[in-house]
């Protein structure tokens, strides 16, 4: 009795296991699908999007080598088609001049738009709510039709919402209407390259 139970037990074991496994490649290409959907649609080449990708980790990099920017700034870069958005906060305008001079040295980066705020870095319980408030945009964003959701990049810092990506004016501005009216954000800011 002992035996068949246990040859039940590890059959029911091996077929959860394969399930499983089963259910993680469906996950993973579904995934690669959303991804390979949005590098087709995306409005830059595939060339620059690798490119913006690659600087972003650079900015990273060029960061990673200060303690002080370690230890008392919160920042985020994002780049679309050269053009970087540095947003965050750090307690000093030095300390914002050293994580500008930073993507300064990253040569592919052709502009910079510097929303760092001269603040204490934010808690998590922010950084939370910033992540529920980004998707609520893009949310809104997606049910629109008059904005290729797929073309606007969303960064939330602190209840600001920031918006990346190459747009025409029209959608642009549709994009920023939008964001305005989702509850609990304080200001939009565009960093759009305008078609």
């Amino acid at each position: 009795m002992w035996c068949s139970t246990r040859k039940a037990a590890s059959a029911l074991v091996i077929f959860s296991l394969l399930s499983s496994v089963q259910g993680c490649a469906v996950v993973a290409v579904g995934a690669a699908g959303a991804l390979t959907a949005k590098v087709a649609n995306d409005r830059r080449t595939v060339g620059t999007q690798l490119d913006d990708q690659t600087a972003e980790g650079q900015v990273s990099y060029q960061w990673s080598k200060s303690e002080a920017l370690k230890k008392g700034a919160n920042l985020q870069v994002d780049i679309y088609n050269g053009v970087a958005l540095i947003t965050g906060q750090a307690p000093s305008q030095i300390l914002i001049d050293e994580a500008i001079a930073g993507v300064e040295k990253v040569e592919y980066v052709k502009k910079i738009h510097n929303q760092i705020r001269q603040a204490m870095p934010i808690d998590a319980s922010t950084q939370a709510n910033d992540i529920w408030l980004a998707s609520k945009v893009k949310t809104k964003l997606v049910a629109d039709e008059r904005v290729p959701s797929l073309q606007v990049r969303v960064i939330v810092q602190n209840s600001e919402v920031f918006l990346m990506g190459r747009v025409t004016n029209q959608e642009g501005t549709y994009a920023v209407d939008i964001a305005r009216n989702v509850n609990g954000v304080t200001r939009v800011i565009r960093a759009f390259e305008i078609m």
